[in-house]
């Protein structure tokens, strides 16, 4: 066959001018285990301290030698322009190549590295360190324009690419530009390495294909390394090894690993191509557990001392999985499906304890936004999520729930304040509304396959509360301890505005 050795690589985060202390680690590592053949270095390799120029000055001089064949980016910021002759790729010093500020860069055996160096330009014309949306074309168009591309080796960015941990396990940086994430969609790279964000990534890896839909196609990782020599010991080289796609057996290389996750940068298209969402997505929405949502509605209820089941049609809960620790659900007692199928006297109870939350979350600088799913839901819960009035104005909610709406091909209906539900939606239809905290409210029909988790997606978007990894409310693990240490402290704290109390 044409299975050739493996390449054994190392991938490296920002260098920041400790050269010494990265190339004595790489030794350590070479003694252990062996020589590699790369050392592929992203982000930021030089440094602006006069110790990190003296140690610099020790290779460009020949003094000392890297022990490793090394290929660095351009620069990442203004300050270490000057170590750069000029953009384009050049040797700096024995063994220590900067690969210019973008292309595709094949090693002897085969092996094909896409890059682009520094970070993305904010104007035009862009500054040295920096690329423009010219730079990523003329570096994709090439490589696309061949009928026969499969993908790269390696993309080595020093920016992240936007949204990379979607539908994939949480990060702890939500960075990104989405010119390289559009990038690493169309490159495909087998691996992607980035920096600058001083921390350390793995990425579930990603398929590259429509499942049931196309050819297999082989998986992208994408890892991020951190700082070399950082206090917090996050890891900064990787080690892998890796043969050539070009000399791989085809079936090898579009082997799916256990954990392979959805693209994280592809959009079901808008106008009118339909890209049927992938099977395996869709089985995810469909997937709930209805025993969970009925013990929900016995699990953290905020009763008022007074409580006693027959004065009191409603109760408030907190959510299960909750979003924020005073994301609470208004439940009334007894069997309703939906806000539309109350009885009057617990509609006037629900308004109360709406305005009840209102007043709450007003008197912490806060927005109070509700939003119920009448849709495979056993019971009605309607959600009520306080958002700071300083991290978004009404108008950013509103408009990330239309965006997010439209993007999933749904429309929201604006309803005028003071409308009553009952006269959109008799009892029965399924639908999805939202409540913003000027009593405007969003309505959308469900005609089929609506994202269960909807509302909580777009509260925890990037556009509002920016806690992504949060919007599934399976992913949100907490203690029973701390359930009841969040019940009990919202407890006393709504309690100046419970008007059960009033009585």
């Amino acid at each position: 066959g044409m299975e050739e050795k493996p390449l054994r690589v190392l991938a490296c985060g920002d260098v920041e001018g400790r050269i010494n202390a990265l190339f004595n680690r790489v030794n350590a590592i070479q003694k252990k285990s062996g020589q590699f053949d790369l050392l592929l270095c992203v982000g930021e390799f030089f440094g602006n301290s006069p110790e990190a120029e003296a140690e610099w000055e020790a290779y460009k001089s020949g003094a000392k030698k890297a022990p490793i064949h090394t290929y660095i980016l351009g620069a990442a910021s203004q300050e270490t322009v000057k170590y750069f002759p000029n953009s384009d790729g050049c040797e700096l010093a024995e063994n220590i190549t900067c690969l210019g500020r973008r292309g595709i860069f094949t090693g002897a055996s085969g092996l094909q590295i896409a890059y682009v160096s520094g970070r993305e330009a904010q104007h035009e014309p862009a500054p040295s360190h920096c690329f423009t949306s010219k730079d990523i074309t003329a570096l994709a168009a090439p490589l696309l324009s061949n009928s026969k591309f499969r993908g790269v080796d390696v993309l080595l960015t020093s920016q992240w690419p936007r949204g990379v941990w979607q539908y994939g396990n949480s990060p702890v940086s939500f960075c990104g530009v989405s010119s390289i994430a559009d990038l690493a969609d169309k490159l495909k790279p087998r691996y992607h390495f980035a920096g600058l964000e001083a921390v350390h990534y793995e990425r579930l890896p990603y398929r590259n294909h429509v499942v049931l839909q196309e050819n297999a196609q082989h998986v992208s990782r994408f890892i991020a390394l951190a700082t070399v020599n950082n206090p917090a010991k996050k890891k900064y080289l990787y080690a892998f090894n890796i043969v050539p796609m070009k000399s791989m057996d085809p079936a090898e290389l579009v082997k799916q690993p256990q954990d392979v996750t959805e693209n994280p940068y592809r959009k079901p298209m808008k106008d009118g191509k339909k890209e049927k969402p992938p099977p395996s997505m869709t089985a995810l929405l469909h997937f709930r557990r209805p025993e969970l949502e009925s013990r929900l509605v016995d699990l953290f209820q905020f009763r008022p001392p007074s409580f006693s089941p027959t004065s009191l049609p409603c109760y408030m809960a907190l959510a299960k999985g909750s979003l924020t620790p005073d994301h609470v659900l208004l439940l009334p007692i007894g069997h309703y499906q939906s806000v539309v199928d109350l009885a009057s006297e617990v509609v006037e109870e629900m308004e109360k304890y709406k305005s009840a939350i209102k007043k709450f979350c007003k008197s912490r600088g806060q927005r109070c936004i509700m939003f119920e799913r009448n849709y495979r839901s056993q019971h009605l819960q309607l959600q009520v999520v306080p958002v700071s009035m300083e991290k978004c104005s009404t108008e950013d909610i509103k408009e990330a729930f239309m965006t997010q709406a439209e993007e999933q091909q749904m429309e929201l209906m604006e309803i005028p304040a003071h409308t009553d539900l009952k006269q959109i939606a008799p009892p029965g239809t399924p639908y999805f509304y939202v409540e913003l905290d000027t009593g405007e409210k969003l309505f959308y029909r469900i005609k089929k396959n609506f994202p269960l988790q909807f509302g909580r997606e777009v509260l925890a978007s990037e556009a509002l509360l920016n806690i992504p990894m949060r919007a599934d409310w399976r992913e949100c693990k907490c203690t029973k301890e701390e359930e009841e240490d969040q019940a009990k402290q919202m407890r006393s704290d709504f309690e100046p505005f419970d008007f059960a109390l009033d009585d």
